[in-house]
């Protein structure tokens, strides 16, 4: 293991204790530059799944009482310890995730401002006194938190993915269970030591990696203690966890696939639409539900969008994240390289050219590089399914309403980002696009202080801004008779 790695404690952290797995099981984390296994971490069994959840429900009431100045100061304090230790956990996340180290380095930045950000909206949280109408009785409202809460987190923002739901239950009151993704469980561990040197009560989180996600979890979702879980990943198991919490009725999160559009109409300005294409295509190596997937520029523009992209992405240099001068970093694994090339196939032999790329490495490694296909025909797969990973697939169009009809011919609606100088055509298409998110004259949307989510079949619920406290709390209404 690297230094790293072996700062980790990798056992299950429940109710503030750390300990092995049931039957002392382990699972296997392989760092995707190499193939090879990176560590080893307990693999929970159903029954560790169900200590967890009965440490959070344990703890619920005495962390719902703690006073919201004291919630917001733990997270503070993580922040600025997550701040003081980027270079750890950026290391981590290039180990077990594969994006190049200042990828890591951004994604510490931007994961740790989810804690600084619900720092401050703990003492906020707030109701409200009226007077009914009839002049009778007074209305009160409170908010209280919901409660002890699933948290089911992905691989691809290991930190990140994971602040994002932690802070805010934090904030509101809320006890935790967090099961991270198998590929990716280091990060997470690492966060669970570091909240619990800043002072966080034991039982307030719990974390749970294991190999069979839905055996651990499955009934701790149709556990009566649980109040609410909150998903990041595929819409098909999304589907699934929504069926397994309807007994329940459980308050619902969900943050699923994405088919994200962008749009390049023949005002834009090309240079800048080509820097935000490479934001919006390659970050975290393509492997984001928010990236884009599909490339519909105007024919005006086209030729000279579709070469200085090409350009652009057949520079980038692909290797081990860790070595100085990479951009470009692994897949996750060989089923994800698999597929994006099955995806890069099919439009080929519809009659899309590849204009750079196409072809996937054949050394170690889980390594795609930067490709860029151009006339890609509307029965593409990779026109209908998310691609994850580094492939730009370019459209044309010549009518405003067609580029908005075909961006919303999907049944995602995440993520949207189109570029154009015209005020009017801003306001047209931001109002015609069917997503939770649009992006205009920009690349990246994502942002601490923005709600983050999705229409349609890219669930519901949102994370961060002032609506992702809201998403971990109750609303109590009181009358009162005078």
């Amino acid at each position: 293991m690297t230094g790293a790695v072996e700062q980790v404690t990798t056992q299950l952290f429940i109710g503030g204790k750390w300990r092995d797995a049931e039957g002392g099981k382990t699972l296997t984390v392989d760092n995707p530059a190499s193939g090879k296994a990176l560590a080893t971490v307990a693999d929970a069994s159903p029954a560790d799944g169900v200590a967890a959840l009965a440490a959070a429900a344990a703890a619920q009431a005495d962390w719902a009482r703690t006073p919201p100045r004291d919630r917001g100061e733990i997270l503070r304090s993580a922040f600025e310890l997550i701040t003081q230790r980027a270079d750890h956990f950026a290391e981590l996340m290039t180990l077990e995730m594969g994006k190049p180290l200042a990828e890591s380095k951004g994604e510490v930045t931007y994961g740790a401002e989810f804690f600084r950000w619900f720092s401050e909206e703990a003492v906020r949280i707030s109701g409200r006194w009226s007077t009914a109408p009839n002049g009778a009785t007074r209305l009160v409202t409170m908010k209280a938190p919901v409660g002890p809460t699933l948290m089911i987190t992905p691989w691809n923002f290991p930190l990140a993915m994971g602040t994002r739901k932690i802070g805010p239950a934090i904030a509101a009151g809320c006890t935790m269970v967090v099961k991270p993704a198998a590929e990716t469980p280091l990060t997470m561990l690492a966060l669970a030591q570091l909240l619990e040197e800043v002072g966080l009560p034991a039982g307030v989180l719990n974390v749970v990696t294991t190999s069979d996600s839905g055996g651990v979890m499955e009934p701790l979702i149709r556990d009566p203690r649980t109040r609410k879980l909150t998903f990041t990943g595929s819409t098909a198991v999304g589907r699934k966890l929504v069926e397994q919490s309807a007994d329940q009725l459980l308050r619902l999160s969900m943050e699923l696939g994405g088919n994200a559009p962008f749009i390049v109409f023949h005002d834009a300005d090309v240079d800048a639409a080509v820097d935000g294409a490479m934001l919006a295509k390659m970050r975290n190596i393509g492997e984001a539900c928010t990236a884009a997937n599909r490339f519909l520029v105007h024919a005006d523009v086209a030729q000279e969008f579709g070469d200085k992209l090409a350009q652009r992405m057949g520079a980038m240099v692909v290797g081990n994240g860790l070595d100085d001068g990479v951009t470009v970093g692994p897949l996750i694994n060989a089923k994800a390289v698999d597929k994006v090339a099955a995806l890069v196939r099919d439009a080929a032999e519809r009659g899309s050219k590849v204009v750079c790329g196409g072809e996937p490495g054949d050394g170690e490694g889980f390594f795609y590089p930067p490709t860029v296909l151009t006339g890609v025909p509307a029965d593409a797969d990779l026109v209908r399914e998310e691609i994850f990973g580094p492939v730009a697939a370019i459209q044309t169009f010549t009518d405003e309403q067609d580029a908005i009809d075909r961006a919303n011919s999907t049944e995602y609606g995440l993520a949207s980002y189109f570029y154009t100088r015209d005020l009017s055509r801003t306001i047209r298409v931001s109002e015609g696009l069917e997503y939770g998110m649009v992006g205009v004259n920009q690349g990246i949307i994502s942002n601490p202080a923005a709600p983050f989510g999705g229409v349609k079949a890219s669930g519901y619920g949102r994370e961060g801004g002032f609506e992702g406290i809201e998403e971990y709390l109750e609303t109590k209404y009181v009358g009162l008779a005078l």
